[in-house]
């Protein structure tokens, strides 16, 4: 049989047509708007979410046998507020995971309710981006829109609604609104009622590989799809990536570098870290896992080749750059293009190149973008370390991970091995396993990613470049402390 993962990301939609061996029949990709009507703020229209996801899958059913497709499912953006009337009409455009715009409403919740509560309440804090805080801002700013919401989703999660009519989510990607105890799996009584909404207005619980319906059978005729068709509740981006990258049990770890960045570990039990740096999420395994998630990645580096040096040759930019000058730059780069989430917590903070002079080279830029991702990496790592986690080796996906150089310095800025998959479709790939699993395809996640996941080659550390790095990393974390009051004066 054959499964379609679809990955509902930031910029574009991925669907992919994979069998249950993992082979890849078809890829699709489809992209749509973002809009910023303030400095700060990031909005999409889920209308266009959806029209993308029907072109897509139309495009993948096209030329083959449809009849053989079994089941659908999703890794999506994280943490977006989408909200419908009790005609299921959208209410505004959705807010979405890097919007910034909740300053007030997280020091709220962070000073006024406390760290300590919500942490208790959710295992977590308020970030900007998170939902909970974006709800308030919403009741505040826009209290005409707050009374006419009869259900509040997810950005993945509206699209299964529209393909089955069901209202649904799954425990990774609701641990991701601040309304989740996520210990218990259900949501906090203690959050609805200071965000001022009901249960009822909530979507349904579920693992992300379980199926929560159908295809409706006039989206199938639609679609090309054939009847019966399961659809699983699917996962958040980065747990459905970890899915497709087989980061599955105890302490496993993946780094995605795709428009945020993240570091996955993946745990058997729940856990807090006690500052709260590193969110405690469920994972789409049914278990539990820690990530420090950084705002701006890969979208760094599309910034400065694009925006600022006016090339799509990120290849050609980055073969100046020797083994020799690894570790040697002193040129850095803060990389809170829209703020930054962990470990600073902080929408203020701003992108900065830091300690250029006459004979800085754009090759030496280029580095500092690079290496300042993968500091601003190691700060979350540095923090897992602290817990007792000990990582030796990582796997590595999303479209930085492309860059032969870029996987070298990860691999030397953190010390550690980092594995290279031979197929790395990220949130798609175990978006198509999640299905696999409804589908009764295999019994349970790490079945699947037995049979599909292969590791193609690892990238080792190099003693002396490794302990170049380090030097470097010092310099680095004095920079954000240095810069913190700038940045608020700057708002």
């Amino acid at each position: 049989m054959r499964y379609i993962g679809i990955d509902l990301g930031t910029s574009a939609v991925k669907l992919i047509l994979m069998d249950e061996s993992g082979r890849i029949y078809k890829t699709v990709s489809k992209e749509y708007p973002i809009s910023f009507p303030k400095p700060g703020w990031s909005e999409q229209n889920p209308e266009d979410w959806y029209d993308k996801v029907e072109e897509g899958i139309k495009e993948l059913t096209t030329g083959g046998n449809p009849a053989e497709i079994a089941g659908i499912s999703f890794g999506g953006q994280m943490h977006g507020l989408v909200i419908l009337d009790d005609k299921d009409e959208v209410i505004r455009p959705a807010i979405l995971w890097n919007d910034g715009r909740t300053t007030k409403e997280c020091e709220f919740l962070n000073v006024t309710v406390g760290r300590e509560k919500l942490s208790e309440y959710t295992a977590n804090i308020a970030f900007a981006g998170f939902t909970a805080p974006k709800l308030l801002w919403l009741k505040e700013n826009e209290p005409d829109n707050f009374a006419k919401i009869n259900k509040i989703m997810l950005p993945k999660d509206y699209i299964a609604y529209r393909l089955t009519g069901v209202h649904c989510t799954d425990y990774s990607d609701a641990s991701g609104m601040l309304l989740l105890d996520v210990r218990n799996k259900c949501w906090s009584k203690e959050m609805l009622e200071i965000c001022k909404i009901s249960e009822k207005q909530l979507p349904k619980l579920f693992e992300s590989y379980e199926s929560v319906g159908t295809v409706k059978e006039e989206t199938a005729a639609r679609l090309g799809l054939p009847k019966g068709v399961i659809v699983a509740a699917g996962a958040g981006d980065n747990a459905a990536a970890a899915i497709g990258t087989g980061t599955i049990g105890d302490g496993r770890c993946n780094i995605s570098l795709g428009t945020s960045g993240t570091i996955f570990i993946s745990s058997s039990k729940f856990g807090v870290d006690k500052n709260n740096a590193l969110h405690s999420f469920a994972h789409a395994d049914g278990a539990y896992h820690l990530m420090g998630c950084m705002l701006s990645a890969a979208s760094c580096n599309k910034w400065w080749m694009d925006d600022i040096i006016g090339t799509k040759e990120y290849a050609a930019q980055q073969e100046a750059i020797s083994d020799s000058m690894l570790g040697n730059n002193h040129t850095f780069f803060l990389p809170y293009l829209m703020g930054e989430r962990s470990p600073h917590n902080n929408p203020d903070a701003r992108g900065t190149f830091t300690g250029m002079t006459m004979d800085t080279t754009r090759a030496d830029m280029t580095q500092a973008v690079l290496e300042g991702v993968a500091f601003a990496i190691r700060d979350s790592f540095e923090i897992a370390r602290s817990l007792g986690i000990n990582i030796e080796r990582t796997r590595i996906c999303g479209g930085g991970a492309k860059s032969p150089l870029w996987r070298k310095i990860i691999a030397n800025v953190l010390n550690i091995e980092v594995d290279i998959l031979s197929s790395e479709e990220g949130p798609a790939q175990g978006a198509a396993m999640l299905a696999m699993v409804a589908c009764g395809e295999y019994d349970k996640i790490s079945d699947a990613a037995d049979v599909i996941v292969k590791v193609a080659g690892t990238v080792h550390p190099q003693k002396d470049i490794a302990k170049r790095y380090d030097e470097r990393y010092s310099v680095f974390t004095g920079i954000y402390p240095a810069l913190k009051e700038v940045f608020t004066k700057m708002r």
